[in-house]
């Protein structure tokens, strides 16, 4: 009889090890397609950001954190800077406004999910929220909208569950 709850025990840790394992794994996996998932979301706005769209700008940085932080800074001439900064998995919609040629990508957030600040800029500096981003973009193919689409979706599912 002793044996054979030994045998059992056995058993129910080797079932919880893999059982462990296979959680460890998938969630490895996950975090790697994230990761992808982000870099290809930066690459794809980051490479077809348009900087000489209205005002031109001095320089612009764009970042989008492991977590999904999405960080835009602009650098205008005269010294001011404008900073937008939200969590892509408060992402309500994306649409694009414009040709293949130019337009804009308009992003919207569920509320007032946009922190928006601005620095030496001659009307004061300003902190406050918003609901959409809009960023200019040339070059911008149906597909690679519509994979942009997918890939931001996808990204907010996965922040979901």
């Amino acid at each position: 009889m002793f044996s054979l709850c030994k045998k059992r025990a056995a058993i129910f840790l080797i079932k919880t090890g893999i059982i462990f394992c296979i959680v460890l794994l998938s969630g490895w996996k996950r975090s790697v397609s994230d990761q992808q998932t982000i870099e290809w979301i930066h690459h794809c706005i980051a490479g077809r950001f348009n900087a000489s769209e209205g005002t031109k700008l001095k320089k612009w940085e764009l970042n989008i954190s492991d977590v999904g932080f999405l960080r835009l800074r602009k650098y205008y001439p005269n010294g001011k800077q404008e900073y937008f900064s939200f969590n892509l998995s408060r992402l309500n919609t994306m649409t694009y406004l414009g040709t293949v040629g130019s337009g804009y990508i308009l992003l919207k957030t569920k509320a007032d999910d946009i922190i928006v600040q601005t620095y030496n800029d001659r009307k004061g500096n300003v902190d406050s929220m918003s609901t959409s981003l809009k960023l200019p973009v040339t070059n911008m193919e149906p597909e690679q909208l519509d994979t942009l689409n997918r890939y931001l979706e996808s990204f907010k599912q996965d922040r979901v569950e």
